[in-house]
């Protein structure tokens, strides 16, 4: 149970980063989308070789098929929800002048950062150790989240201070959430756990799709490709124990 607060509070620390660049340090947009683009391939790496890696009995391809598919609706639902609010821009740290919603990234943020940390909780159960390549992908998923909402919470009026205790409010919710994940799903069967892991993964690759992958290219250029491989690349030699 401590090792899950612990590592979310960790995966949430990017969160507390980004606020920080976001108000006080004029980053490149360009370096922020090749970032974004490392971040990318790390996440479908996570998904792909951590939440859908062995199968251990037959029945538990269709929990994770359901799950997976479930997932993705899911995060599809909330981003069209969180876009029509002015929501759909919080992975990127572009100023516009006009159809941007401090507020409503923040709130898009706590909606992808809550269920992300309970994949932190579920993968220790899962393996009985923490998952290195899930909590890399959320910390750095995390910090454009953060750095592009403190933008356009600014040019809202907020002050420093007050986007800062924000910030540290959704910190403690990362850990808190990891924790949870790990109480909630702790008497769950394995099919079950593969239910659950189909579900994150379908969410996380629906977020990539519609979120980073796009804004990572218009932000860094066709480099990103390349980010994005390595990225992948990344995840796989931490799952694979090679280092």
């Amino acid at each position: 149970m401590v090792q899950a607060l612990f590592w979310g509070a960790i995966a949430g620390l990017s969160l507390i980063l980004g606020a920080i660049v976001g108000l006080f340090v004029p980053l490149p947009r360009k370096l922020t989308g090749f970032i974004m683009a490392f971040g990318t391939g790390v996440l479908i790496g996570a998904a792909a070789f951590e939440l859908l890696g062995e199968i251990e009995v037959a029945s538990g391809y269709s929990y994770v098929i359901f799950g997976f598919l479930i997932g993705a609706i899911l995060f599809t639902a909330a981003e069209l929800l969180i876009s029509k609010k002015g929501g759909k821009e919080r992975k990127r740290s572009k100023e516009k002048e006009s159809d941007h919603s401090g507020l409503a990234i923040f709130i898009g943020s706590i909606i992808d950062a809550i269920p992300e940390s309970i994949i932190i909780g579920v993968s220790i159960l899962k393996d009985h150790t923490v998952s290195w390549v899930i909590v890399l992908a959320i910390f750095i998923s995390n910090f454009p989240e953060a750095l592009s909402s403190s933008v356009g919470l600014k040019k809202d009026g907020y002050t420093t201070r007050k986007i800062l205790f924000m910030w540290i409010i959704v910190f403690g919710l990362t850990s808190l959430s990891s924790f949870m994940g790990y109480v909630a799903f702790k008497e769950l069967g394995g099919e079950y756990m593969y239910l659950v892991s189909g579900l994150a993964a379908g969410g996380i690759i629906a977020m990539v799709a519609s979120t980073m992958m796009p804004e990572a290219f218009e932000e860094g250029g066709p480099i990103v490709g390349l980010l994005s491989a390595l990225g992948l690349l990344c995840s796989y030699i931490l799952s694979s124990g090679i280092i």
